[in-house]
């Protein structure tokens, strides 16, 4: 088995429909402005707390509490719709032996070969996958169960360009037509709950599940062990990523894994 497969082995085994033993994974984010590691609120950039100038002992940090698997976001990517923070990547990549996903100012074929190329073992595709659906068909059709889609909704609708632009898009509608052009997974965030901690959207969150038949992952205002619990009563959620709250302490993020795990 490579490295990257044993990295990969419950995201393909729950592809397949393969038993695996987590019930879900608990995510941990990195959202990387400037080379450090910060929370914004609802997505706006004036609105950004400092977590550390050390990505990649943040991201050792997780793995040794138990992270399987690492989001991480490239913001200054999203607003310019440019890779603006590959060396703080390449920091993290060589700092944990985990899986890792990035989202992010990904735009085309070649920036997504250069990210596998680094060790990048999943990359999501937001604004591009909404403005060139055909690039997400090369894309997954080129790296097989490797390419996400990461669907941001305001009010139920799609937002593009680091969540500054809100499209027609219903979400629920959106995520089956980019199941059908071959993405491996959909990661649906809330951004009215994100950075907020004030719970997930668990209806929405629901209805996107139920609306395809790969992966979803949660993200957006999970605060507290109990949003854990209630993410878990959702029938085919694959994962949630949390930020703020691992940051602030507001909730454990060992104590989170474990929980998924029983």
């Amino acid at each position: 088995m490579t490295l990257f497969d044993s990295r990969m082995t419950g995201f393909f085994s729950a592809i397949m429909g393969i038993c695996y033993i987590n019930i879900m994974l608990v995510i941990p984010a990195i959202d990387l402005k400037g080379g450090k590691c910060v929370r914004l609120l609802q997505g706006r950039a004036e609105d950004e707390t400092v977590y550390s100038d050390d990505p990649a002992a943040t991201a050792r940090r997780w793995q040794a509490l138990g992270a399987e698997l690492i989001h991480i976001v490239d913001l200054d990517g999203a607003f310019t719709g440019e890779q603006k923070n590959i060396e703080a990547v390449r920091a993290i990549r060589k700092a944990v032996d985990i899986a890792l996903e990035l989202g992010g100012g990904i735009r085309d074929l070649q920036c997504i070969g250069e990210l596998v190329d680094t060790g990048i073992d999943r990359v999501i595709l937001g604004t591009v996958a909404a403005e060139k659906p055909e690039l997400l068909k090369e894309a997954s059709e080129k790296y097989p169960g490797r390419v996400l889609v990461g669907i941001d909704a305001k009010d139920g609708k799609v937002a593009v360009k680091g969540w500054t632009e809100v499209t027609g898009h219903d979400a629920a509608g959106f995520s089956k037509k980019m199941e059908s052009l071959g993405a491996a997974g959909i990661i649906y965030t809330d951004i009215a709950r994100d950075g907020m901690l004030t719970g997930p959207n668990i209806e929405a969150t629901a209805n996107i599940a139920r609306s395809v038949g790969i992966p979803v992952i949660a993200s957006g205002g999970i605060s507290s062990i109990d949003d854990i619990k209630n993410l878990l009563g959702i029938e085919g959620l694959w994962g949630a990523i949390t930020g703020k709250a691992i940051y602030s302490g507001s909730m454990d993020l060992k104590e989170a894994i474990g929980l998924t795990k029983t």
